[in-house]
């Protein structure tokens, strides 16, 4: 399946049902019906969107994997799906946000972990620990490892993850979405060199978040 297309494929569904309902209520004379399901069409357009990004060309330093705002950062010990000391960014995305997540750094997929969980908003603290998850766990050619935390939110219902354990992923590549609203939370080596800071707006694919040099 095409994941550099216009439009992500997985919205195609929610765009071709809305722009249906839209028809069939304006032949039907709704007028309101009619006009709020071409609205829901346009919506889903524009979040399910899938812009080319130009990724860095610094090799050192690790890429935002989301569009949004950085809301926290900070340095944790963790013990699961990996165990370390780590630097700590998260990413809030809201709903006009780009969803399409991307490869923060380049190496090979160690492990990807899912995990239930609950739907409080995205940018509470909690919801990283407590929301429903999926862990993408990367090694760098130098051994370093780096873990990506696609995070449920309070409206988000679905994560969606193209990649599989084992392959040799690249800066900036595309590796998933979250639907409607949530967070991503980034783990960096604590030698790394943090370039951005809380409030900062970051594009995913584009903006340098940590130097690994």
């Amino acid at each position: 399946m095409n994941r550099s297309s216009i439009i992500i494929p997985e919205g195609i569904p929610f765009i071709l049902i809305a722009g249906v309902l839209a028809l069939l209520f304006a032949f039907l004379c709704f007028s309101a019906a009619a006009i709020f399901f071409f609205v829901v069409m346009l919506f889903a357009t524009w979040f399910f969107r899938n812009p080319e990004r130009k990724t860095p060309h610094e090799n050192t330093y690790a890429i935002s994997p989301a569009d949004g705002k950085v809301i926290k950062i900070e340095e944790v010990s963790i013990a699961e799906p990996v165990r370390g000391e780590f630097k700590k960014i998260s990413i809030f995305m809201n709903v006009f946000n780009v969803h399409v997540n991307r490869i923060p750094y380049s190496g090979v997929i160690k492990m990807i972990r899912y995990k239930k969980g609950s739907f409080f908003p995205a940018n509470l603290d909690k919801a990283s620990s407590l929301n429903e998850q999926n862990a993408v766990l990367i090694e760098t050619d130098k051994g370093k490892q780096i873990l990506t935390v696609q995070i449920a939110g309070l409206i988000a219902r679905r994560i969606v993850c193209w990649i599989s354990e084992g392959m040799r992923v690249e800066r900036g590549e595309r590796f998933g979405l979250i639907r409607f609203g949530s967070r991503l939370d980034v783990y960096l080596p604590t030698e790394a060199r943090i370039l951005v800071k809380v409030g900062d707006k970051v594009k995913a694919g584009e903006t340098s978040i940590g130097d690994l040099s």
